[in-house]
């Protein structure tokens, strides 16, 4: 099964199929591989001890960054995430970052961002649309309304553990009113925003 793959010139951890979302648009549901990383879905959860073996396979020096995310939403394990972490920072003190849905305090039932201290530089969050409605028409999320505004809060606050927060939405998929509302969103709570392409 495929744990690490890589995607141009970085590494990506492929720890979980489990998300709280079911997204209308995610790539999952019309393909099983991402470029040439085989397929991403798993037989099983890999070990802590698997993640950290596979590295050996690999030569670091030819990668930029470590991305935790494949075909589901890392956060889901996120102790195991973070341990993997310290592994990274202390063999190969790669720039590490993560791509999730911004819904690890939904998902942990806690504040997580504390969490990331020193261990994740990079967090990419999913914010799909400025609208708390049409989020969860969009995300299927399984916490329901509160999702989007758990989701902003949360990169609120990891911004003071992690050197950049990224909000990010799909360029085509929302008008310029809306792609303005978004950066409105991210201006005020001291985030980057980033329309990022489309890909089918």
């Amino acid at each position: 099964m495929t744990i690490l793959y890589k995607v141009h010139n970085n590494l990506y951890v492929n720890l979980t199929n489990k998300c709280p979302c079911a997204c209308t648009f995610c790539l999952r549901q019309t393909r099983d591989h991402m470029e040439d990383s085989g397929v991403l879905w798993l037989e099983k959860e890999p070990t802590v001890d698997e993640v950290i073996a596979d590295f050996a396979n690999f030569n670091m020096d030819d990668y930029d960054e470590v991305v935790f995310c494949g075909f589901g939403e890392p956060t889901e394990r996120l102790d195991d995430v973070l341990e993997v972490c310290r592994f990274i920072k202390d063999k190969y003190n790669k720039t590490i970052r993560i791509n999730t849905n911004g819904l690890a305090d939904l998902i942990h039932k806690k504040n997580t961002a504390p969490m990331f201290d020193g261990l994740i530089d990079i967090v990419s969050i999913s914010l799909n649309t400025p609208n708390k409605e049409r989020y969860l028409e969009l995300t299927r999320s399984k916490f329901g309304i509160e999702s989007f505004d758990a989701m902003i809060k949360f990169a609120e606050n990891v911004k003071h553990y992690v050197k950049e927060v990224v909000l990010s939405t799909v360029s085509t998929t929302l008008t310029e009113e809306e792609e303005k509302e978004c950066a409105d969103i991210c201006k005020k709570i001291g985030v980057t925003y980033r329309i990022r392409p489309f890909e089918d």
